[in-house]
Order: structure tokens, then sequence, then C-alpha cells
């Protein structure tokens, strides 16, 4: 271990800066109201500052939470960024936009701070989707300056009871990625203390048995300890030799948050936290060693507070945030983010020969297919999920892919849909492009927090980060079978998470189109797959070609007409051609949205406003289903147009049946299109 002299002075400078922040925001900023939101670092500074030293390589990457400040600041965040993010002013990291203490930060002293989250837990997945990426990008890739990179996640003891500690505990450990969870051991999760989290109060006992993780603990107040743990935590990691799990003993010298008086605590407790101080510690490891005298450090903490005070006035002079431009940064508007995804390192994708044949094929083959081709051109696309390896996807969408490919690039996961959600944002952050398959709908439910972040990154981080990736995920009902938990499609939820693209091919051509299109876009996506046109004859057709693309937001009109309009997606478009056909005597305008966000709007009210008359039918249940979206919006824009009210049809609110005969009760059929329809046109 190699710290130095001035390192030192170094490390104890950023403490006594934190500290200062911390004091100035509960004593002055907080009381006046400057501050709305105040978490102090108060006692968790040392271990962090000590891991920022040495995360020093280029392609570093580091998750952190609401306590984690005083790495950041290490890691280069200076002085008025730091006020100014509680504070909210325009100069902040994210201009205002979110939380100050949920930070983020580009690479300045090495490390890449990802973006942080508020949800508690949701730190460790994306770190070991980075940690993926450094080997890939090591090994796959050959890009030499990637091969000692790591990732390290920040989290507190409680963080331990969370699903995405253990999800991303199984992937490290399993895969052996160069990941280190850091583990500040404070006691407690707000007032519950730590027995409640974790059996014996002490993670690192609990996973003495741990396969391929090493684990070391010690004393976070300690300097000389804690610097000997994170270094040979660090250079273990380096080397690749497994993942590491460091538990530090730390004192919360403070409450959860600035409001948070620790009326849960005895004096007692209280008095032994104050004792165990790290700023204490250090000083008089300073002073030991002969590194600094008693005047010296006063001089060092004068000079800090002069540095302290200064940034403070700079973030208290900046303007407050205007409005001009909050709506930018949901999506791509045509600026790049400066991390994640291909963009900001301006990736070409190889050139493919265009292919003369058409070949007739299933939904699903065109699917498969298009990632083929799209794997081929792309050297950084990876394809993951449950059981999409040498399975080859349980509904065929990657046989044989992985045995083209490889397994680095088309692999499978742990069952754990937080795994592979998390994971792909780190994996994208670290300039890969993710495609994970989540088998059937309802099972992304476990990763909602994951998708949530996702969605909100750029926005959040003012075009700072950006995670693009695509999740397939076959919807609806089937052939031959529904049930509660298979046959889901919920697009509507989809539509109203922040930040997602969402696509809902009906045919091949469109699936292909949409697919690829997704995949060299710069957002992330949703690509929905509905079960009942994967090896159907509706969903038969002839492959477009390997570089057809169908632009998001573009409706196709499959007929044009002038007695109703009729818009739709995915299954459902078939039924409604073949009522079509059983009501040849009318002339109907049938619209295929193909995409649900961004919705082709000026297509159907174009539509409606010559036809006067308007159906939407769609398979998700229809109260809040998007079909409501798309009738709200008709009625704002084109009330005057319509000859008719707006009629939905879509599934009652209920879960999809498993009888078929039941099946067939609920989601709408042809004949029951075919009644509504008619009511419609007589009106």
């Amino acid at each position: 271990m190699n710290i130095t002299k001035e390192d030192w002075i170094g490390i104890a400078k950023n403490l006594v800066i934190s500290r200062l922040i911390d004091t100035i925001e509960e004593s002055e900023l907080a009381p006046s109201g400057k501050v709305l939101y105040q978490f102090s670092s108060k006692g968790h500074e040392l271990g962090q500052i000590i891991l920022a030293h040495f995360m020093n390589n280029p392609h570093d990457g580091a998750t952190v939470y609401y306590r984690s400040r005083p790495f950041v600041l290490a890691a280069g965040m200076t002085i008025e960024e730091a006020f100014a993010g509680p504070i909210s002013n325009a100069g902040s990291l994210n201009g205002g936009r979110d939380i100050g203490v949920v930070h983020h930060l580009p690479p300045r002293n090495g490390v890449t701070i990802m973006p942080a989250s508020g949800d508690v837990g949701a730190q460790y997945t994306p770190a070991v989707g980075w940690a993926q990426a450094a080997v890939y990008r090591s090994t796959v890739l050959e890009e030499e300056d990637w091969n000692e990179s790591i990732a390290v996640a920040l989290g507190g003891d409680a963080s331990c009871a969370t699903n995405g500690f253990w999800s991303a505990l199984t992937i490290a450990t399993t895969q052996n990625f160069p990941m280190i969870f850091f583990i500040e051991d404070n006691n407690y999760g707000i007032s519950v203390t730590g027995d409640y989290q974790t059996p014996g109060s002490n993670i690192a006992h609990n996973l003495a048995a741990f396969s391929n993780l090493l684990i070391l603990e010690g004393d976070g107040t300690d300097p000389e300890e804690a610097a000997e743990l994170i270094y040979d935590a660090i250079e273990h990691a380096r080397k690749r030799k497994s993942p590491v799990l460091i538990r530090l003993d730390v004192p919360r010298i403070c409450g959860h948050s600035g409001k948070d008086t620790q009326t849960y605590k005895s004096e007692k407790q209280k008095k032994k936290d104050l004792e165990r101080d790290p700023l204490h510690s250090l000083k008089k490891f300073l002073v030991k060693k002969k590194f600094i005298k008693e005047k010296e450090w006063d001089v060092l903490t004068t000079d800090c507070e002069t540095q302290v005070r200064a940034g403070l006035e700079k973030a208290l002079a900046q303007p407050i945030p205007t409005s001009e431009g909050i709506l930018n940064h949901v999506f791509h508007d045509g600026v790049n983010q400066k991390i994640g995804g291909l963009a900001p390192e301006n990736i070409r994708l190889h050139s493919l020969p265009e292919e003369s044949e058409q070949k007739r094929m299933n939904f699903i083959e065109g699917i498969r297919k298009t990632l083929d081709t799209e794997l081929m051109s792309n050297q950084r696309l990876i394809i993951f999920g449950e059981d999409v390896g040498a399975k080859g996807g349980v509904h065929g969408a990657t046989i044989d892919l992985q045995l083209k490919h490889g397994a680095d690039r088309v692999f499978d996961t742990s069952l754990s849909e937080e795994g592979i959600i998390g994971r792909s944002l780190g994996l994208a952050y670290a300039g890969l492009m993710p495609v994970p398959e989540i088998q059937f709908r309802k099972y992304l439910d476990p990763a909602m927090e994951q998708f949530n972040d996702a969605g909100t990154v750029r926005w959040r981080t003012n075009n700072t980060f950006a995670c693009p990736f695509v999740i397939r995920i076959p919807v609806g009902h089937s052939k031959v079978v529904g049930d509660p938990w298979h046959s889901v499609s919920g697009e509507a939820i989809f539509a109203h998470t922040i930040g997602w693209r969402i696509a809902f091919p009906s045919t091949i051509q469109d699936a292909v189109g949409l697919l690829r299109s997704a995949i060299r876009g710069n957002d992330p996506t949703v690509f929905l797959e509905h079960r009942n046109l994967l090896d159907t004859l509706p969903g038969r057709g002839n492959y477009p070609g390997d570089h057809h693309i169908v632009p998001f937001g573009v409706a196709n009109v499959l007929s044009e007409g002038t007695d109703a309009t009729i818009v739709t997606w995915g299954e459902m478009v078939h039924r409604i051609l073949e009522v079509q056909k059983q009501l040849s005597e009318y002339s109907l305008e049938i619209i295929d949205l193909r995409t649900i966000s961004p919705w082709d709007r000026d297509c159907v009210l174009k539509s409606v406003k010559k036809t006067g008359h308007c159906m939407i039918a769609h398979e998700d249940a229809i109260t809040a289903g998007f079909g409501a979206e798309i009738a709200a919006t008709i009625t704002e824009e084109a009330f005057t147009y319509l000859d008719a009210p707006v009629m939905r049809l879509a599934t009652p609110d209920i879960p999809i049946p498993y009888n078929k005969q039941l099946m067939d009760a609920v989601i709408p059929t042809t004949q029951l299109i075919k009644e509504r329809l008619e009511q419609l046109l007589r009106f």
C-alpha cells in the first residue's frame, strides 16, 4: 500500500470539507429553508474518501447512495456543486432536477459515478453490470485500458436486506465479476437496528460460507486499518481473483436525515458514536505519524473552512433554475449524453450485405434473424436473460445465437428480473447495448424500481447520463391458453412510465423494423411481442431484409376509409382485419399504431376528422388502458368532428382466465368487435 504524506493530507482535507458542508447544512441552510433534504455523512467519511483515493483507473465505476457525498467530493465534485445540489440552484450537477444527495459524476479523478437512485438497494445491480462490461471490454473487445477496471457499490448495512443486494451478490460471485460491495455498517436503518436487517447484525459473518467471495471487515474509523482493507479489496478485484465484500464498522453521528432527532438512541449510544468520530482519529493518526502538527491541523481546518465558505457563497449566488427547457431530455432530442450507450464514443456499426431473397417466416423467426444480424453488425450488442443461452429462449427467439456468437454475447442469467434489468443499466453506462429478455410481462414486476430509474436517468442528470437498452417481452395470450401470470399485456403501465419508448408490432415486417430501430436508437425501449403472433399464421410473412427499419411514432394505415376509424395494435389488429372482411359494405380506416410511445397523434386525429366515428380496440384492461389516452386526446382535439362518442373495446378489469372458453369470453372476439362496430356505425 502506498499512501504518501501528501495523500493523507489530501484525505484529511476532504474529510474536513465534507464535515463542514454537513455542519453548515444542518445548522444554517436547513433551518433557514434553503436546503429541504439534508442527509449527513458524519461518521462515514473516512472509508469513502480512502476508497475514492484508490479508484483511479479511468474506467472504474461506482454506484452510491444518499450518504456518499464524501466519496463524490473525493472523486472530484466541487464544493460549489456539493452545496448547489441540496440548495437546488442552476449550477448543481442536475440543474435542480433531482435531490442533491442523489449523486452522479462523470469521471474527473478516474472513477465514473453512475446516477444514484432514490430506492434503497438499487445501486448494486447497476454496479455489477459495469463490472461485467469491464470484463467484456477487456476480453471480448480487447481494450487493454479496461484490463484492471472494477466496479464498487457503496451501501449501508440496512441495504443488505434488499433484493438488489442479493441479486448482485449472486451475479458477481457466480460469474466472477470484479466488483466490491462496500458496506458501511452503522447498525441502523433509520431507527431500525441491524439485527432486524441481518441475523446477528453482521453481513460479513453471514456470508462467511459464500463461495468465490473475499470478505474483509474492520473499523471504518481507524485510518491505517481502513486503508489497508480498502487497498487489499481493490487490488484483489483489479486482479480479478473474485468479488469482494468489505464491511466497515462506522458510527452514524447524526440522524438518518436532518429531521431525525434520534430519540430511539440512548444518550450512552450517542456519546459512544461521538467518541468514535473518524475526524478525531484521523487527526490523531496524522499527528502520531508526524505528517502534521497540531498547529498545522488548525491551519488546515481554517483553510478548508475558507474554501467551504467561498464555495457556499458561489452556490448561493447561482440563479434559481428557470422552467425553460424543463421538458427537455426525457428522450434523446438530438444532443447526445456524455456517458452511456454507443453515442458518446461515436461507435459505428459494421455494414452487412443486403439479402436479395425475402424469405417467408414466422414472427419469432424474424425476431431471431434481426437479433442475429444486429449481433453481427454491432460488437457491443449483448443478449441475455433466463434460458436464452443453450435453450434458445422459452419462446425460441435466441435459438443457436449462443453457438454462433459465443457465451460472452448471448448468455443465461440467474432467476432475478431485478438482476437482469439492473445490470442492464450498468452495462449501458459502460458503453454496451444490452438486449435483455423478460420471459413474460408479469415477470418484470420485481424489476420495476430499476425500470423506472432507467427511464428517468437522462432527465434526472440533465442529459449527462443515459442508458439506452432494449427489453424484449412476450405479452398477451397464446394461441392455446391464457392465464393471470403469462398472459398480461400491460402496455398502459409502460406508457405511464417516463422515458421509455414502447413498440408493439403486429406483423413480422414491423417487428423486424421496429426492433432494429430500437437497438440502433439512443433511448431505453420496451419491445412487446404478442404471444399469439409468434408462430401463427397472422404473424407469418416475408422477412423484409437486414436493413429494414421502421421509425417510432409513425402509425401504419392498413386501409383507408370514410365511415369509421379503428385504432388498434398488436394481435388485436388481425381481429379487426377479420371483422373488416365481414363488414365489407362499410368503408373502414384501420390504423395500426405500431408504437405506444411515442404514438402517432396526427395520424389518428386526421383520420377521425375525416370519418367522424372512432373505435379503439386493445387487449389490455379497459380502465386506464392506453385507449383511454387516445380517446381523451380525440375528445380534446377533435370533438367537433365527431358524429358519435368514441368507443373503447378492451378486456374487462379482470386477469386473463386459464380456461380457453373463459378467455374467449373476456378478450374481445371478432363477433363482439363486429357487434360493437355496427352499433357505432348506426349511431
